[in-house]
């Protein structure tokens, strides 16, 4: 890693993130707002001994290369499109080049974009950029992020301009979901709560920004709170983000500390195995932290208040006949048994298990069919270089074959999941296909 810019004024910054994900408000720039003052700070530091060594350290942990790096194209150097329901964002150039990157943001600039939600010039940011989440990041986090920022090679690739359709692209629209859904915020610590709960809830809450998929949002795009982390379908990427306050989804208030932690290092253990956008998180972030912030995300993780089943829409609620049982267990046997075992057991850490597995009973049944269809692959990870992958049976199996063995794999072996129909492999097929 380079050293960091002396200039204090580099420009850089995960201001750049905030260009990411956001969208720029095309008119009415106003005049920009003093910065606040600096929240409070959350405990326990991140390590590394010099600013930009931290800021490095904190930008994996929100996995700022996730959404500004293209697929083959240069780490931080932008381009990647993000699929919203409103149109498709496409993420900015973060590095220090000139003229098609940040080499014009301050430290303050940046801090603004975090925190406020607007661009150096004081325009606003479209939510697609998660301000609503890293407006809890502290100053001083802020400053480290711009600082290793900074120290990136500086590319020159042009942003490509955001795909918004109408109404979406208007300022007036943009002024007014902020009035409704966001006030620029601090994170403040529970004083009747640990030093590692805190923290915990700090990266969670703020830099992880785990509701950003975590949560059910409204038709304008903005979720209840920062602390909901419900479930809900991931806009665009036809993906479902179970409820980390659901037992019977991703909860893990009954699991012990040392198998969260274990799996977001290793992306997966025995009760789970990390697959789609889960594994992009875990391959390019939480591996990368400490054991002491991993387990401070598991205290807090375990503290979520419980809720109970979501309970199955009519429509989800198929009934199998026997035939559609037979046809699936045939399949299952075919295609499946190889891997996963005659029973669902799948084998050791190699294969998940398919007995008793919340992941392939859950509701709604997106991610079941998704895997079948399209494959299912397990970040590759420090501990685990060479995961097992699950092929892709959309060019081999029809809609029909596919809804019958997983309804097979939702009610075998005592998984108790409601049925799928063929319908509901036709949509999602089409949706995969577009």
């Amino acid at each position: 890693m380079r050293p960091g810019r002396t200039r204090v004024t580099s420009a850089c910054g995960l201001a750049a993130i905030v260009l990411t994900m956001s969208l720029w408000s095309s008119a009415n720039a106003e005049r920009r707002e003093p910065v606040r003052p600096t929240p409070e700070r959350p405990t326990q530091q991140a390590p590394g001994g010099d600013l930009a060594g931290r800021g490095e350290y904190l930008v994996r942990a929100g996995n700022c290369a996730g959404c500004h790096t293209a697929r083959g194209g240069e780490p931080f150097a932008g381009g990647r499109g993000v699929t919203t329901p409103f149109g498709i964002v496409y993420a900015p150039n973060l590095t220090p080049d000139a003229t098609t990157g940040l080499g014009e943001w301050t430290a303050d600039d940046f801090w603004l974009a975090l925190h406020e939600g607007k661009a150096r010039d004081g325009r606003e940011l479209y939510p697609a950029f998660p301000y609503v989440n890293y407006t809890l990041v502290t100053r001083e986090d802020s400053d480290a992020m711009f600082a290793f920022l900074c120290t990136l090679p500086a590319v020159h690739h042009p942003n490509r301009p955001h795909d918004l359709r109408p109404p979406f692209d208007s300022a007036w629209l943009l002024r007014a979901w902020r009035m409704l859904y966001f006030r620029p915020g601090s994170f403040t610590s529970a004083p009747d709560r640990s030093a590692s709960w805190n923290r915990g809830a700090y990266l969670v809450r703020g830099l992880g920004h785990c509701n950003a998929c975590h949560t059910t949002r409204n038709a304008l795009g903005a979720a209840n709170s920062p602390e909901e982390l419900g479930g809900g379908v991931i806009a665009g990427q036809k993906w479902y983000a179970p409820s980390l306050h659901a037992d019977d989804e991703a909860g893990v208030a009954k699991w012990k500390a040392s198998e969260i932690v274990e799996l977001f290092a290793t992306g997966h253990t025995r009760r789970a195995t990390a697959l789609g956008p889960m594994a992009e998180v875990i391959h390019g972030s939480t591996q990368y932290l400490t054991p002491a912030d991993l387990e401070a995300i598991a205290e807090y993780l375990q503290s979520l208040p419980q809720a109970g089943s979501r309970e199955s829409p009519a429509s989800a609620n198929v009934v199998a006949d026997q035939a559609m049982l037979s046809s699936g267990r045939d399949i299952y046997g075919k295609r499946c048994a190889g891997c996963h075992g005659d029973d669902g057991e799948g084998a050791g850490r190699i294969y998940p298990p398919l007995r008793g597995n919340r992941a392939v009973t859950m509701t709604p049944p997106l991610n079941t069919i998704r895997v079948v269809l399209a494959g299912g692959f397990a970040p590759t990870t420090a501990a685990n270089p060479r995961p097992y992958g699950m092929p892709p049976f959309a060019t081999i199996l029809s809609d029909e074959e596919i809804a019958a063995v997983v309804t097979y794999i939702r009610q075998a072996w005592g998984n108790r999941g409601p049925g799928v129909s063929a319908v509901d492999v036709y949509r999602l097929r089409g949706d995969l296909l577009r």
